[in-house]
This record gives C-alpha cells, sequence and structure tokens, in this order.
C-alpha cells in the first residue's frame, strides 16, 4: 500500500500557474503559439495554462514519447504519438509535468527544430534539476522540487494517482 506525504497543494499550484501564464503572454506579448503538449502527464497543466494565457493559441497538439518504467527513467524512448500540425514558422511551447534528467525533453526539441519553427520554449510544471544529466533548462517554470518521487495534477506512478489535486511524494512499503 503506497503512503503519501503533501509537496505542493492545490492552491499553490493554481497561483503558480497563472504567474506563469502571465509570464509567458508578456513574453510573446500578442504573438500566436502552437502549444504542444508531451502526454500524458502534462495534459492537466496544459489545460490550466492555456486557459490563463492572454495570448491567442493557433493550435494545441500532443506528443507522446516514453522513457519511464515505474519509478525510474529508461534513457530509451518510445515514440508513441507526433503532432500532426505544422510548425514551420511558427511559435512553439512545449508543455511538459516534470523535467528530470532532461533527457526526453532534449530529444523532443531536437526533434522540433528540424521542422524551422520560429521559436521552441518549454514550460514545465515541476523541474528536478538535481537529477538532470544534460544541460536542458526550461524556459518557465512553475516549481524546482527536489529529487522525490512524486504523483497528482497528471504525474504518475505506472499510470495510477494523476487524478490527485495536489503533488504528493510517494512513500512506498520500504520507506
Amino acid at each position: 500500500m503506497d503512503k503519501f506525504d503533501l509537496m505542493i497543494s492545490e492552491e499553490e499550484i493554481k497561483a503558480k500557474v497563472k504567474e506563469v501564464a502571465d509570464k509567458i503572454s508578456r513574453d510573446y506579448d500578442g504573438e500566436s503559439i502552437v502549444v504542444i503538449s508531451v502526454l500524458t502527464g502534462a495534459f492537466i497543466f496544459t489545460a490550466d495554462l492555456v486557459r490563463e494565457l492572454t495570448i491567442p493559441v493557433d493550435k494545441i497538439d500532443t506528443v507522446q514519447i516514453s522513457s519511464y518504467e515505474g519509478t525510474k527513467s529508461t534513457g530509451n524512448f518510445i515514440f508513441k504519438k507526433d503532432i500532426t500540425t505544422d510548425i514551420s514558422g511558427k511559435n512553439v511551447l512545449i508543455v511538459e509535468d516534470i523535467v528530470d534528467t532532461g533527457r526526453t525533453l532534449k530529444k523532443l526539441r531536437e526533434m522540433l527544430q528540424m521542422r524551422e519553427p520560429k521559436s521552441i520554449k518549454i514550460c514545465t510544471a515541476f523541474d528536478k534539476p538535481s537529477r538532470r544529466v544534460n544541460d536542458l533548462v526550461p524556459d518557465y517554470n512553475c516549481f524546482t522540487i527536489p529529487d522525490e518521487f512524486v504523483v497528482g495534477y497528471g504525474l504518475d506512478y505506472d499510470g495510477k494517482y494523476r487524478q490527485f489535486k495536489d503533488i504528493m511524494i510517494v512513500r512506498t512499503d520500504n520507506e
């Protein structure tokens, strides 16, 4: 039976998402963007974020890449779904739930860059820089968190617990 400790409350998340959306809107200064949500974890964050933006959102598309088994990043990428939107000459905002090692997002950004967008920026709900294995730094970040395995707000543990409104630290029976 998994146990949980509260890390970030629903209220804190809502306030920070609005703050980050306001910053994105100011940075793009009325220019339109294409939002690319990284499935499955970022779907809740993406929905909340785009509703707070005050700039035009031309399209919202999704991509699905997997590199996790349980609580560990395998480093192997399985491309399950590509975007269908032409991003050539467009401002692209990749929306991710959590940046951990940075491998997946670095690879995704490189792949999208080959499609010649005007710009690519990364927005993440949660960042774990202590786990980074490359030089990737998100352009926008709601929360920097310690190296704990967390669930809720779209983040899961083997597909479970995405529906939690708060961010919870998973405590397994071994802890």
